[in-house]
């Protein structure tokens, strides 16, 4: 159990605590840019570059929101949600149940993130079908979660996906010596802010799960305070040590934030411009089963044929860090969201305990049987990415409460922070209401 530590005051110092932010990278990575940044590249090619950046850039002032929240409050989420302002349905307030409206389609998503594993796996192990090994994936994620086994696996999947990473960039950079070679006038018009009309969907769907999603925003409020965010800063007791070693675990938030920032924006980046220059071009889109088949092509084109292998391991770790984090992140939060409505208790350690190892085992199935019947892993985490970027909505409604209403008055930030916030906010609902009115 964590207890009440003074922030350190140094950059090097900071380093050492940095983690929810790198969490949710895992996170992030296997759903948002390996297959939807890459199949949206691919879709669309140059043209719609800047909503990747802009989703990127923009989402981490909401997340910061949350984390202090979870900082100054010591409470989870969905119990911060219960004590918002405005009408009640039950024992729960509206926020809730809108978030719970949205967790179909989300479930889809991370359904197709099992498929997206399921089918690695077959490639590299034929004689076992997608089917079994979707099945295999899940009771082994399972199982980990229940039992715990959060160390071994965050510390591989995130040496992997550094290594991964830094192969993705090797294809970029040695793209240029290919007949696929990016130039500026490509990138140029991938920055005009334009959004063609048959792009809207895919595009508003990449929006909410590329980059930090809404789902991980919420996400960040449980594991600051699981790594010790909240703890270390203490039970609010008003007392001038405590606002001292609050703003100094918010230096140290912010960091983490932006550094992870830093990591999935080029990551992502590097993502959508292979896709638009290798497989627009080859006018492949990745869909179904042939989906991972498509993708290795971005390595094959500019590395050679050997790189398939090389491929077919770096999504595996990617996809498979996507579905462990999802598993131990939504065990908490439907948890949490159960206990609010009455349908679960979850108020002490013990309940929370069991709740968590129940859930991590009721949804992976849920997801699983999700992917067996529609065996679609493309459509299926861009349908998910649309409601997070409703979900999105929802977090700004709800980042603009912590802002004004929750904070306390002696943590208030700089007038430079609460720029950048309104700039946050201003661009999200800007694309929102725009993506909404190409719709209708």
């Amino acid at each position: 159990m964590a207890t009440i530590l003074n922030p350190p005051s140094t950059f090097s110092g900071r380093l050492r605590y940095l983690g929810p932010g790198f969490i949710l990278s895992a996170a992030i990575v296997g759903s948002g840019e390996l297959i939807a940044t890459t199949a949206l590249g691919a879709k669309a090619g140059f043209v719609l570059f800047w909503i990747i950046l802009l989703s990127c850039l923009v989402k981490v002032a909401l997340q910061l929101e949350f984390g202090k929240n979870a900082i100054y409050s010591g409470t989870f989420m969905m119990h911060n949600f219960n004590q918002l302002p405005g009408l009640k349905l039950g024992k729960a307030h509206w926020s809730i149940w809108l978030w719970l409206s949205l967790q179909g389609l989300k479930l889809l998503q991370v359904g197709g993130i099992v498929g997206g594993v399921a089918i690695v796996l077959h490639m590299s192990w034929p004689g076992i079908s997608v089917n079994i090994w979707a099945i295999i994936s899940v009771l082994i994620t399972s199982f980990l979660v229940y039992r715990g086994h959060y160390g071994p696996v965050e510390k591989g999947a995130l040496v992997m996906i550094i290594l991964f990473t830094a192969v993705i960039l090797i294809s970029l950079l040695l793209l240029q010596g290919t007949q696929y070679a990016i130039h500026w006038v490509q990138i140029e018009e991938g920055l005009q802010f334009s959004l063609p009309a048959g792009m809207v969907a895919m595009a508003f769907g990449a929006f909410g799960i590329t980059g930090v999603g809404g789902d991980e925003i919420m996400y960040y409020n449980y594991w600051c305070i699981e790594k010790g965010y909240a703890a270390y800063t203490g039970p609010n007791d008003g007392s001038p040590e405590w606002v001292a070693r609050a703003k100094g675990w918010f230096k140290v938030m912010y960091l983490d934030a932006v550094l992870s920032m830093v990591v999935y924006t080029i990551v992502t980046a590097a993502f959508y411009l292979l896709g638009a220059a290798v497989l627009h071009t080859r006018g492949t889109v990745p869909e179904g089963y042939q989906m991972i088949e498509v993708l290795s092509g971005i390595f094959t084109e500019t590395l050679g044929s050997w790189a398939k292998n090389l491929f077919l391991a770096g999504a595996f770790f990617v996809l498979y860090s996507t579905l462990f984090t999802a598993t131990a992140s939504w065990s908490r939060v439907w948890g949490d969201a159960f206990g609010q409505l009455g349908w679960m208790k979850y108020e002490t350690e013990e309940e929370q305990r069991k709740g968590i190892g129940l859930l991590s085992w009721i949804l992976p199935v849920v997801w699983c049987i999700l992917f067996l019947f529609l065996q679609a892993p493309v459509m299926m985490v861009i349908l998910g990415g649309i409601a997070t970027s409703v979900l999105l909505l929802l977090v700004v409604y709800v980042s603009c409460i912590f802002r004004y209403r929750s904070l306390p008055k002696s943590l208030e930030p700089s007038a430079v922070y609460d720029l950048f916030f309104w700039i946050s906010v201003i661009s999200i609902l800007t694309v929102s209401a725009y993506g909404i009115w190409q719709i209708l």
